[in-house]
């Protein structure tokens, strides 16, 4: 039986057959030549950087910089045999100005300066491209990789300047996360790319070679370092920050807390969306592109009541963006984009965001296509430390896209069937209900579908104190639909249930295997005191990878307070939450 997704994105069903697309508008043609130069700049300023650590350690020797030697320093051997790719690691650092005569503990941050100037090329370098004619689905792919390059510099800049000593505020932690994104970037892009054929498709993969290889190498070697001692393969306990009395962090502003718990008509909006013209704007999209750019201070956005048909994208520059809604099925975004309309699974969502700090509440996420068009993605979160709260995601297969970076969801309700949570973030989900609906005729359901690919990214599904249910449609055919808690996508694939009620439309087995023996031995599935019918684990699968957690201390691992580090921003968001295991 085949269903799902084929090769990561792709739809099973034949597409019709793309059609050209188009050659860029002048503004677009603008901003990729600003994004050129953008890429260009951040090569420079990155060599610069390294030129000054060059400058200081020769100056320090009395030595001038020699040419590079045939044999790798013994700290760039130590450094590379921690990685996953050791040959690439050693080959890049010995033709690295710079590396061959530092330490080791240089070598961190060398390696990010590194892998940050691969991708400031491969994105300038690609952006070169963005004037080739071609097909709808070619385009979607290339659009796709120059986002995601655009953010995976952003986020090797940001780790550069922590690892680097010259930034303040940034901890272990958010490196991790950083890196980790831009990983999951990466093999976001071939995954569009795979799907692609012609002679861009073949242009875009030569220039990104070995980047997906060149950032786990980089984080491999930090994750190892010595400033990150306390890093495992399972997430690391958050190390205490300075607090307030009241629990909250000492900056955080009486505003902010209120923000999620008052009513939105007492609220102060800056921004206000309405359909019949009594508000800032008539259209959400008008909200977005009004709303400040990297902006530090919260902006709220208040959505009335109404139906939103409205595809939605909150870039990565738009930051600390609130969304409000009159509540769930109240205020509704809803869309149809699917992989049928020819285009990626990133590409289909209706709303997407990005930009950090991005909090919803109240409203409903919607992508209507319907479960014979396949990926269909309601909502999709690239966001760090973006807050879903008591909103609905409604669709069938590929519903949630929780994409990358830390995200927590509380008192939503998620609607779906094959794969319908996905993706590669560090995500808590807390109070929700996740709901299976009938599928089409010979499809399984799996409520989950994690695609952790390397050890050391600190990412995974946590579902905690979450009730685990069947739509009506599917609970009068759950014998003939078989519903399953997950399934791998990923070699490294990690998802775990805790202390939540699983009703008996799932499985006896619980899990499904992706491909035969696939990732078996190296995905982390786990359940602890689960309840309901559904819950009982005597015939769960018996792969190596699976385990009935018991101690609470390795469960406490994928609690908001050490997997996200929750104790730290959310409450600035003024979401209630759980930090911890209930009693």
């Amino acid at each position: 039986m085949v269903y799902g997704r084929l090769g990561g994105s792709e739809p099973m069903s034949p597409i019709d057959e793309p059609t050209p697309e188009p050659k860029p508008n002048s503004s677009k043609k603008r901003k990729l030549l600003l994004l050129s130069l953008v890429s260009l700049l951040l090569l420079l300023a990155s060599g610069a950087a390294l030129g000054v650590l060059v400058r200081i350690r020769a100056s320090g020797s009395g030595l001038s910089e020699p040419s590079l030697p045939i044999r790798p320093s013994q700290a760039i051997s130590r450094t590379c045999s921690r990685t996953r790719y050791p040959s690439l690691c050693v080959s890049s650092l010995v033709s690295f100005p710079g590396a061959a005569h530092a330490a080791e503990r240089d070598l961190v941050h060398i390696s990010v300066n590194m892998t940050l100037r691969h991708v400031g090329r491969a994105l300038y370098d690609a952006a070169s491209l963005a004037y080739v004619a071609m097909e709808t689905r070619v385009r979607s792919a290339f659009d796709d990789c120059l986002e995601l390059l655009e953010d995976s510099v952003d986020q090797l800049s940001r780790s550069l300047v922590s690892v680097s000593g010259a930034g303040a505020g940034a901890s272990a932690e958010d490196v991790l996360t950083w890196l980790s994104a831009a990983l999951t970037n990466q093999d976001t892009c071939d995954e569009g790319l795979s799907g692609a054929r012609g002679p861009v498709k073949d242009e875009m993969v030569k220039r990104t070679r070995d980047l997906a290889e060149m950032v786990s190498n980089c984080l491999a070697i930090f994750a190892g370092s010595a400033v990150n001692k306390d890093f495992s393969g399972i997430p690391i306990q958050n190390r205490r920050r300075l607090m307030a009395e009241d629990g909250f962090p000492g900056w955080v502003g009486r505003r902010e807390r209120r923000l999620l718990q008052v009513p939105a008509a007492e609220i102060r909006a800056d921004i206000v969306v309405s359909k019949d013209g009594n508000g800032t704007y008539k259209t959400i999209a008008a909200a977005i592109k009004a709303a400040p750019q990297l902006s530090n201070r919260r902006t709220v956005i208040y959505v009335k009541a109404g139906r939103y048909d409205e595809i939605l994208k909150v870039a990565r520059k738009k930051t600390n963006l609130m969304f409000i809604g009159d509540g769930k099925g109240k205020t509704i975004i809803a869309g149809s984009k699917s992989v049928f309309d020819n285009v990626t699974t990133f590409h289909t969502a209706t709303f997407a965001a990005t930009g950090a700090g991005f909090i919803a509440r109240d409203i409903t996420f919607e992508n209507w296509a319907g479960a014979g068009k396949h990926q269909a993605v309601a909502l999709r979160i690239g966001a760090d430390h973006a807050v879903v709260y008591r909103c609905n995601v409604i669709g069938y297969q590929d519903t949630l896209y929780v994409h990358s970076q830390r995200q927590f969801f509380r008192e939503c309700d998620i609607y779906g069937t094959v794969d319908f949570i996905f993706g590669n973030a560090a995500v808590v989900f807390q109070n929700c209900s996740l709901y299976a609906r009938k599928p089409m005729d010979l499809q399984k359901n799996t409520i989950t579908a994690q695609n952790r690919k390397d050890p050391n990214q600190n990412t995974g599904i946590s579902i905690h104190r979450c009730r685990i249910l069947a739509t009506p449609d599917l609970a009068a055919n759950k014998s003939t639909y078989r519903t399953y808690l997950g399934r791998p996508w990923k070699l490294y694939s990690r998802t775990v249930y805790m202390q939540s009620y699983i009703g008996d439309h799932i499985y006896p087995a619980g899990w499904l295997e992706w491909n035969t023996t696939f990732a078996l031995d190296t995905l982390y599935y786990g359940e602890y005191m689960n309840y309901g019918p559904g819950g009982a684990v005597g015939q769960r699968v018996q792969w190596p990878g699976y385990r009935v957690i018991t101690a609470p201390e390795e469960a406490g691992k994928f609690t908001v307070g050490q997997f996200i580090f929750g104790s730290s921003w959310l409450p600035s968001t003024g979401v209630a939450f759980e930090a911890g295991l209930a009693l």
